[in-house]
């Protein structure tokens, strides 16, 4: 079981670049598409104002960082390890 959940969509740039940067890194997250699962998407929109801001990632202690940089998983990773 990973440490981070990852919500996305399939058709998301920004996700398939952070998926990549972080399968390049061996980071393991877990992938949901908040388009097959309406309770994602609430979850999503409750974390960014409403809005379904993806990629959204949830950590391991429950918070979540919108549309973050390679380095910025890392450190939090970092941070929680």
């Amino acid at each position: 079981m990973s440490s981070v959940t990852m919500y996305s969509t399939p058709w998301c740039g920004y996700c398939k670049r952070l998926k990549a940067q972080m399968g390049r890194e061996s980071i393991p997250y877990t992938e949901v598409d908040i388009e097959q699962d309406p309770a994602a998407a609430k979850l999503v929109m409750s974390v960014n104002g409403g809005n379904q801001t993806v990629p959204t990632l949830v950590f391991a202690d429950g918070t979540a960082l919108t549309n973050p940089s390679l380095a910025q998983v890392k450190e939090k990773l970092a941070s929680a390890a």
